[in-house]
């Protein structure tokens, strides 16, 4: 079916750009020159907003994945998905036979996943874990100190493989000072200095995220494991500025995701009146309105109400009153051209105009990592433009 006639089968979905995941991680695997670095695709909490289904379809590149929890692992397996699948989060102790006969990667940080493993692991079979370390996020992970012995107690479970040691950035996205960060390098380097002396080394090491792929080389290791910039999203606009100004390649990311959807009703009304609930706006002249059936259900958010804008027919349209669970009402007023379920652009770009995740996270004080993370799942994902 052509993309043209399956969009048109809905009243509001998410058009995914089909050549730009690939070309975000070429990109991205670009910022460093080491030859046959790891690249790991992080697609958690359905590939950010932008369906976990069609992105790993879109990511033939990727060496990896990566995802938070068990069950996602289990749905890149029911895909197809054959090459490795790390868990980032933790995994139910009743559950681990589920990981090990889908043959995941587990992040591991509790000693108590290590004796349970023992348990539930069979003869002759294999679990690769990657040891999580805390390096100052304050999060899952255990301290450098406590890594070898962490480390001995794995290795000493028949069948546990001890593959990979990581650790996340706290500080690297939101500012132009990276002292933080490097802290938590050399602490990183501490744990791998104590197993490279007890001869732990593990096969797979990797701490880097979108920011510290594009800004720090001393944090690639073997493997690259970015999530944002894949979707052709900046983790900031601190990481930008910081690439510019060290000098260091500037990646070209291009946004994947666009939301649309359709004009539903189109009305007058007179000066005065009153729209949505709480009669929060209320018209300063005759208005053509429009009604939009999308709301904060589909994670338009609600701050949105009377601050945001839609495009339609490339022209920007501004959001009246408050934001309802499933409707949104738009100034038609100056595009009377605009008609019955004419495209309407919430999130991307219409002709000259564009509405950016960047735009829209300021408009109600957040990151474009929620803006896109939180769009419904249960909207359709139709890829376009693949090629």
């Amino acid at each position: 079916m052509l993309f043209i006639d399956y969009a048109m089968k809905h009243l509001k979905w998410v058009e995914i750009d089909g050549s730009a995941p690939d070309w975000n991680l070429s990109q991205l695997r670009s910022c460093s020159d080491k030859g046959g670095i790891l690249f790991c695709a992080v697609v958690k909490s359905n590939a950010y907003g932008h369906g976990v289904e069609q992105m790993v379809t879109l990511l033939p590149s990727a060496d990896w994945f990566a995802v938070n929890c068990l069950d996602e692992g289990l749905e890149l397996r029911a895909l197809g998905v054959r090459k490795p699948v790390l868990l980032l989060g933790h995994v139910l102790l009743d559950r681990l036979r589920e990981a090990v006969d889908a043959d995941l990667r587990l992040t591991v940080y509790n000693r108590e996943t290590i004796e349970e493993l023992g348990r539930v692991l069979r003869p002759g079979e294999t679990c690769r874990i990657h040891v999580k370390v805390e390096t100052g996020t304050g999060r899952q992970g255990i301290f450098p100190s406590e890594v070898p012995g962490f480390v001995d107690l794995a290795r000493g479970t028949p069948g546990i493989l001890v593959e990979g040691l990581s650790t996340h950035f706290a500080n690297i996205e939101d500012t132009l000072n990276h002292n933080y960060a490097e802290g938590q390098l050399s602490e990183f380097r501490r744990a791998l200095d104590q197993l490279r002396v007890t001869g732990s080394f593990p096969e797979v090491v990797h701490t880097a995220c979108t920011a510290a792929t594009i800004l720090f080389p001393e944090t690639h290791f073997n493997m690259l494991r970015t999530g944002i910039g894949l979707y052709g999203l900046w983790p900031s606009r601190e990481t930008f500025l910081s690439a510019r100004s060290v000098g260091r390649m500037v990646p070209d990311l291009r946004p994947v995701l666009s939301w649309k959807t359709r004009l539903v009703q189109i009305k007058e009304l007179p000066q005065g009146s009153y729209i949505g609930y709480g009669c929060t706006y209320r018209t300063s002249r005759w208005t053509r309105l429009g009604v939009l059936p999308v709301g904060y259900a589909d994670g338009y958010d609600r701050k949105c109400g009377n601050s945001a804008h839609v495009l339609v027919r490339g022209k920007r349209a501004p959001v009246l009153g408050r934001v309802c669970m499933n409707l949104i009402m738009i100034d038609l007023t100056d595009i009377p051209d605009a008609r019955l379920e004419d495209e309407v652009v919430l999130l991307g770009r219409d002709g000259e105009e564009c509405i950016s995740a960047e735009t829209m996270a300021e408009w109600v004080g957040t990151i474009n990592y929620e803006v896109v993370t939180r769009i419904s799942p249960f909207l359709p994902r139709v890829i376009a433009g693949r090629g």
